[in-house]
């Protein structure tokens, strides 16, 4: 899938509000990963990955670090119930191994388990700040949404031939946080994108 990025910003700053520097380059960059992800092929997916990281990333449409103080990530150390969910073995793991990303994984078995995944080895648990780079980022979230890596439910569970659940879809990141905010930009991105559409 093609699209002509400049219509597509054009319809983003009609329905939302114009664009800065950093966040056309977000943008365009998140498209262009987009047009070479072989797995991508329904601009509703697309919308609903736009959508997203306009949330999880604070409209930036850049991959974030999770906000905070040193001492908020306490609540995610081994000796937290927290922190053992999300595989934290080490002190410090907390910090170490907060949110990032397009869509902020967060713990030190989610960083290995999508690095596996990835076919990277325990690059993520080495050095943590590798999930922050864009195609890291990028790749982390098409793979998370469309295998279930982060919640178990999958993006074509939700949006497929039959139907397109953009509220439900916020199940396969987050549970119900902020669903209908997600969802009403998801509607925005796809005729969007539609428009966009250059093949």
């Amino acid at each position: 899938m093609f699209y002509d990025h400049q219509t597509f910003i054009n319809r983003y700053e009609a329905a939302f509000s114009k664009v800065t520097a950093a966040q056309f380059q977000g943008i365009d960059q998140l498209l262009s990963f987009v047009q070479l992800d072989p797995n991508i092929n329904d601009d509703r997916w697309v919308a609903y990955m736009l959508a997203t990281v306009k949330l999880e990333c604070a409209n930036t449409f850049q991959p974030i670090t999770e906000f905070g103080a040193p001492s908020y990530f306490n609540k995610y150390e081994p000796d937290t119930a927290k922190g053992q969910e999300l595989g934290n073995t080490q002190p410090g793991d907390g910090v170490r191994y907060k949110g990032r990303g397009y869509v902020q994984i967060t713990g030190r078995a989610n960083y290995a388990r999508l690095g596996t995944a990835l076919g990277l080895g325990n690059s993520f648990v080495d050095e943590p700040v590798r999930v922050l780079e864009p195609i890291n980022a990028y790749r982390i979230m098409s793979l998370g949404m469309r295998d279930g890596l982060f919640t178990r439910r999958k993006l074509g569970g939700c949006i497929n031939d039959s139907s397109c659940d953009y509220v439900a879809a916020r199940k396969i990141i987050n549970g119900q946080n902020k669903a209908d905010e997600i969802a009403s930009y998801a509607q925005q991105f796809e005729t969007a994108l539609t428009a966009a559409r250059l093949d």
